[in-house]
């Protein structure tokens, strides 16, 4: 017994007759009749009642065209989850985002992976400081990452997407707020607010090498882990602050933003995934992110 003689029993006890079953097969009705004579004296039972002008399905057939039917089903029903799973339409990921990937790109992500990949089980993770995304990726925590480079690891897969300019976020009621744009020196004595040392935060570096070019000592007052809670600082007026223009997407009455005049004023934003990661829902998935980015 195959899937053949399944297909052709099915055909027969649709269309009660063998001529029109064997058209719709598109075979000859001999070799159809043979093959339903074999099945029923493998199964050793009798499915259909052949009289000269119908067929007529036996107590048996009827439970057996049942089951044949479910059984077909399912194994087309396989080979379609076979062929979706190679072209990348189905499967789950997790995504993780630093801060401003949460806001800037985040929103509008989310919703053309919806349109494109409606199989595929996303979840997002945001906030996230680089750190801990390169271990939530080894781990399997998420499976991609929105970060910011510079990543050393040579197990991940890390592809640039675009370089984000940076801005300075200060109270709306600070004196650096009246003015077009600011420069480096002009943060001296200001008091600042930065991602945090301790949780080795990319941004926390690229600040203090910024300040250190335009030779100003920084006055650090707050460290804070996530780009929301530094913002909120701002807006309370407890300081100014270097961040992505990304974040201006987060509009918080109290803070104004000006961009930085620098010559490396510029930040750069990365996809990532871990190197032995080949699973076709991910690669696409990578694909609509540098496609949006």
């Amino acid at each position: 017994m195959d899937l053949r003689h399944l297909r052709y029993f099915v055909a027969v006890a649709e269309e009660r007759h063998f001529g029109r079953a064997a058209e719709r097969l598109h075979m000859a009705q001999p070799p159809l009749s043979q093959s339903i004579r074999q099945l029923e004296s493998e199964l050793g039972v009798t499915l259909l009642q052949r009289t000269t002008r119908r067929v007529d399905l036996t107590e048996a057939g009827r439970a057996y065209l049942e089951r044949a039917r479910g059984i077909l089903g399912d194994v087309e029903g396989a080979a379609d989850l076979a062929r979706r799973v190679a072209a990348g339409s189905v499967g789950h990921l997790t995504i993780g985002c630093v801060g401003t990937a949460t806001y800037s790109v985040l929103p509008t992500l989310s919703r053309r992976l919806s349109d494109e990949l409606p199989g595929v089980d996303f979840a997002f993770r945001g906030e996230m400081l680089v750190p801990d995304q390169l271990t939530a990726l080894h781990d399997g925590a998420i499976d991609v990452a929105l970060l910011r480079p510079p990543v050393a690891d040579l197990s991940l897969a890390v592809e640039p997407l675009r370089n984000d300019r940076l801005m300075v976020a200060v109270p709306a009621d600070h004196g650096l707020a009246a003015r077009a744009e600011i420069r480096a020196r002009d943060l001296a004595r200001v008091d600042l607010i930065v991602h945090s040392a301790d949780r080795r935060s990319v941004m926390y570096g690229v600040v203090l090498r910024l300040l250190h070019d335009a030779g100003v000592e920084p006055q650090i007052r707050h460290e804070v882990g996530e780009t929301s809670t530094l913002l909120t600082l701002v807006a309370g007026g407890l300081g100014a602050a270097i961040v992505p223009e990304p974040v201006t997407a987060l509009a918080l009455e109290g803070v104004a933003y000006r961009p930085l005049v620098q010559p490396t004023a510029s930040v750069e934003l990365a996809v990532a995934h871990r190197a032995d990661r080949t699973e076709p829902h991910l690669q696409r998935t990578v694909q609509v992110i540098r496609a949006l980015v």
